[in-house]
């Protein structure tokens, strides 16, 4: 590979100040990211409802404190993930809950009605 003659090109500076902060990825991102994990995983058995609803309180929190920054606080795709996976959680608790409730019901609809009495009693 060759380069062309002449001077080299001068790189754009952009627009950050040198006393700016670093940007640095959010802590709450991870959070969010680990709660909606744990939502998801234990959504099925009704346990991911709370985790589901911490991390999504946090990601909008975390959301807040994003814009507020300017720009200097990553993680949001982080955050898309943990959000999806505590809206996954919440859904498999729904689907476990309505499961649970049909099968109380057919069972109950099954069960005999008033006085059950042996087959030679009138």
């Amino acid at each position: 590979m060759t380069t062309a003659p002449g001077p080299a090109p001068v790189g754009y500076a952009g627009t950050r100040h040198p006393l700016d902060p670093d940007p640095a990825r959010a802590t709450k991102a991870r959070a969010v990211f680990a709660l909606g994990l744990i939502a998801a995983l234990t959504g099925l058995f009704v346990g991911g409802i709370v985790p589901a609803t911490i991390a999504l309180q946090l990601s909008r929190q975390a959301r807040r404190e994003a814009w507020a920054s300017g720009g200097f606080l990553t993680g949001g795709a982080w955050l898309r993930r943990g959000e999806r996976l505590a809206w996954v959680g919440l859904v498999l608790a729904a689907v476990a809950l309505v499961g649970a409730l049909v099968v109380g019901v057919v069972r109950w609809a099954d069960a005999p009605f008033g006085q059950d009495y042996a087959p030679n009693i009138d």
